[in-house]
């Protein structure tokens, strides 16, 4: 009973710290799990394997979660390897909590995909649904479990380990299904999905930072500037939300702006990713004013690292 599967990271169009209301999008940096189930083991096993001493709780909870509501409670072992770094605000969590159910899933033999489209669960306040929404008809008979149902076990994973204050079904979302992601993140509904194509900067600094340690009632204070990213989003203008989230969540949590401030003039948008420290600039390949080598050089100097990557819209994927 062997299953593998691998997930995306993201970044973020609006933290959902302030409001509930999230949004993110997928980016072409993965999380990989291996899980191996074996109905005599009592309990899970978890390693990662970038860093051996991390905690392991939140795969070893998903894969409990998982036979537990699709299996027979087997018990056995799972392994993750990622390129998204921990703690750095590109959804490492989110990332290893949909490959390892996703994985689990197909260790158990089940077919996951994204069923038919259930309006409800895809269809944002304006009453647009784009082409790219994602339904959750779980009464498809070619499909035994869909992406969003595994999404929302391994939120509920981790919520239960205590990895995430909202839940990060926004970041969940975004990792599993690819493409820009809107949320409500307390009711854990997916309001809105769209494809966009995307040139992606990430500068990480060296230092971590913990979702679960964000200083919430400092996200609160920014709430009205939230409600009006929540509008740009959902008129469908990404850019000019995600930067202005940057601004105002950077301020919030303590983070220096200039990263920003250098990026604006040769970025379509650029954010402080999740809680941070990473910041990520996108650049739409259309657009002739965009430059993220320009980005580059002006990060260059800052201690950490830089990656290049795109945007994806396919999500995670059973291997």
């Amino acid at each position: 009973m062997e299953g593998r599967a691998a997930a995306l990271g993201a970044g973020t169009v609006l933290n959902a710290l302030a409001t509930g209301t999230g949004a993110a999008f997928g980016i072409d940096v993965e999380t990989r799990a291996a899980v191996d189930l074996d109905p005599a083991a009592d309990g899970v096993a978890g390693e990662i394997a970038e860093d051996p001493d991390a905690d392991t709780d939140l795969i070893e909870r998903c894969v409990s979660l998982a036979t537990d509501r699709w299996g027979d409670d087997e018990g056995g072992t799972v392994r993750t390897d990622s390129d998204v770094p921990l703690a750095a605000g590109l959804k490492s969590s989110s990332a290893a909590a949909n490959a390892t159910v996703l994985a689990t899933c197909d260790a158990l033999g089940l077919v996951v995909g994204d069923g038919g489209r259930a309006s409800g669960d895809a269809v944002g306040d304006d009453g647009r649904a784009s082409d790219d929404a994602v339904g959750d008809d779980p009464d498809d008979p070619a499909v035994d479990v869909t992406r969003l149902e595994a999404c929302r076990l391994g939120v509920r994973a981790a919520r239960e380990v205590g990895v995430t204050v909202t839940g990060a079904f926004d970041d969940a979302t975004a990792s599993m299904l690819g493409g820009v992601t809107v949320t409500d993140n307390d009711a854990d509904e997916l309001r809105a999905r769209e494809t966009v194509d995307w040139d992606v900067l990430v500068w990480t600094p060296p230092e971590r930072a913990y979702s679960a340690d964000a200083d919430v009632a400092r996200c609160e204070a920014v709430a009205p500037m939230a409600d009006l990213v929540t509008d740009l989003v959902l008129d469908g203008r990404y850019g000019e939300a995600m930067t202005v989230n940057g601004l105002a969540f950077s301020a919030a949590l303590g983070f220096d702006a200039d990263p920003a401030v250098e990026a604006m003039p040769h970025a379509t948008a650029v954010s402080l990713s999740g809680t941070g420290p990473s910041v990520v600039a996108v650049a739409d390949p259309a657009d002739p004013e965009t430059d993220l080598d320009a980005v580059a050089d002006a990060w260059a100097d800052r201690p950490g690292t830089l990656r290049r990557t795109t945007t994806r819209a396919d999500g995670a994927t059973v291997e």
